[in-house]
């Protein structure tokens, strides 16, 4: 079983879960299944991944089998840039929902503290970045939306039963002030990007005093952007000789010694991949412990560098200039 990270509302989220981002569509749903019968319970979906529809597959698959219970599984997923307006919220929940199969998500989040024009579902879905891809100068077309406006609506979803658990994705420590000063539900949960280059010490630090559990994405840094062509090969992070030492040391990979690195702080995380001898090593993780010499050694290898940053990939990606950190 995998160890879960108790919530301020006594609900517990496994300590490691399959992030789906970048999984393709054909492979998803057998990744699913494959990652369940390997003892996987908490998946990580957004809608911008495009592939929620077969991760439904795959768990209405698991489900019919027995291999699992609805209960046993937490489900995240994000409400995308475009359907931060007020009225938009529930109607991207679920179709959301639809995808997956599901009466309930354990958990959904504000996927960016960012606000863009609606594209109706019957346009096109998931809408990506563009607001018209097809314009001769495609860009990203921002709407004036509060984040308050939308939290008002993810509460309702809540109070609805149509979600479990709200929270943030790549809010800062100021954003999430600004939330909580009009939050009638307190986010239960910040994902931000986190490793062993990107600490983030203040911002989880922060949020363990307001009782917010932390999730760390690309808990493995560069691994998950080479071929996005947004990291080299000589920025891994297992690479790094401390790394490798303290795998020599424990007798692990240096991916499990930095995952383990990731728990051991206090996050949950959500590395992905799609071979299932690594969906096995991903989750082996919880024999062993580092001595605090070794989480600071690796925690010492902090460079602040952001791999996903709309500041950066926007403008590259979609001719628009679009920072939310400093």
């Amino acid at each position: 079983m995998v160890p879960t990270l108790k919530l301020s509302n006594g609900a517990k989220i496994p300590a490691v879960g399959l992030g789906m981002w970048k999984v393709d569509r054909p492979h998803a749903a057998g990744l699913v299944e494959s990652a369940v019968e390997v003892g996987y319970r908490h998946f990580d979906c957004a809608c911008d991944y495009g592939n929620e529809l077969e991760v439904g597959q795959g768990l209405k698959s698991v489900l019919e089998s027995g291999k699992c219970q609805r209960e046993d599984l937490w489900i995240t997923s994000k409400l995308w840039n475009t359907y931060h307006a007020a009225e938009h919220v529930q109607p991207a929940c679920e179709k959301t929902l639809r995808d997956l199969g599901l009466d309930y998500l354990d958990l959904y989040l504000i996927h960016f503290p960012i606000a863009t024009k609606f594209v109706p579902f019957e346009d096109r879905y998931p809408p990506e970045w563009f607001y018209d891809p097809d314009s001769a100068t495609p860009k990203i077309e921002y709407v004036p939306v509060s984040i308050r406006e939308t939290w008002e609506a993810m509460e309702k979803l809540v109070e609805s039963g149509l979600v479990k658990n709200i929270g943030i994705c790549n809010f800062n420590c100021q954003l999430l002030r600004e939330l909580l000063t009009s939050a009638k539900i307190r986010p239960s949960v910040l994902q931000i990007e986190s490793h062993p280059q990107l600490t983030q010490e203040n911002l989880i630090r922060f949020c363990g005093d307001e009782d917010i559990a932390v999730t760390a994405f690309s808990p493995l840094g560069a691994e998950s952007y080479y071929s996005l062509n947004m990291a080299e090969a000589n920025e891994s992070v297992l690479r790094q000789p401390i790394v490798q030492e303290i795998a020599a040391e424990t007798g692990k990979t240096p991916g499990q010694v930095v995952l383990r690195w990731g728990v051991q702080r206090g996050t949950s995380i959500v590395p992905k991949t799609s071979r299932v001898e690594r969906l096995k090593e991903n989750l082996a993780i919880f024999d062993f412990e580092l001595t605090e010499e070794q989480m600071q050694n690796i925690s010492a290898l902090n460079l602040n560098r952001r791999f996903n940053d709309p500041g950066q990939f926007a403008e590259a990606a979609f001719n628009t200039f679009f920072p939310i950190y400093e």
